[in-house]
């Protein structure tokens, strides 16, 4: 079986980000989105401040995690929402633990001393991997939107990094 790598993610790899994401919408367990992304409404995130992260193994790209802003308020400067996305075929490999583990990293060495996400509480996947990496539940947000005309709770995860963890 071909090596798996972890790199930071490049222009090429939107489209398979796309796809992947587009899953995610499409599997209604990993985000409130509804409307499938193209590439180019990905493109940005190759600009922000965060990491962005791409997994791949035998030149396909299989996952991906991005580090985005949390606010623009300066008091959360080094405070990163990040998100973790596997392609369906990919899954419940460990990939998004390494994926995790390894956008971890990549934040502490950009700066950032946290990262927080919500994720759906039927989520059990994305809960395991996160958990597995060393995230910590913070709390639930109920009720926290809707999809689908379903309201969704979420968990409420974070990591410290670098002088946040200290």
């Amino acid at each position: 079986m071909a090596e798996l790598s972890l790199r930071a993610a490049e222009a090429a790899d939107l489209e398979a980000a796309a796809a992947i994401y587009n899953e995610g919408i499409a599997d209604r367990i990993a985000t409130f989105e509804t409307e499938a992304r193209t590439p180019a409404d990905l493109e940005p995130w190759l600009r922000e401040p965060g990491p962005f992260v791409v997994a791949e193994q035998a030149g396909a790209v299989l996952g991906f995690a991005r580090v985005g802003p949390y606010s623009d308020r300066c008091v959360y400067e080094g405070v990163g929402e990040h998100a973790v996305y596997v392609a369906r075929d990919a899954r419940g490999r460990g990939l998004g633990r390494e994926l995790l583990i390894a956008l971890t990293g990549a934040a502490e060495e950009a700066g950032f001393y946290k990262l927080t996400s919500r994720v759906f509480t039927d989520n059990a996947a994305s809960l395991g991997a996160h958990r597995a990496a060393g995230f910590e539940t913070i709390g639930v947000q109920r009720r926290h939107g809707q999809l689908d005309g379903e309201w969704k709770d979420c968990v409420l995860l974070e990591i410290l990094i670098g002088p946040g963890a200290a």
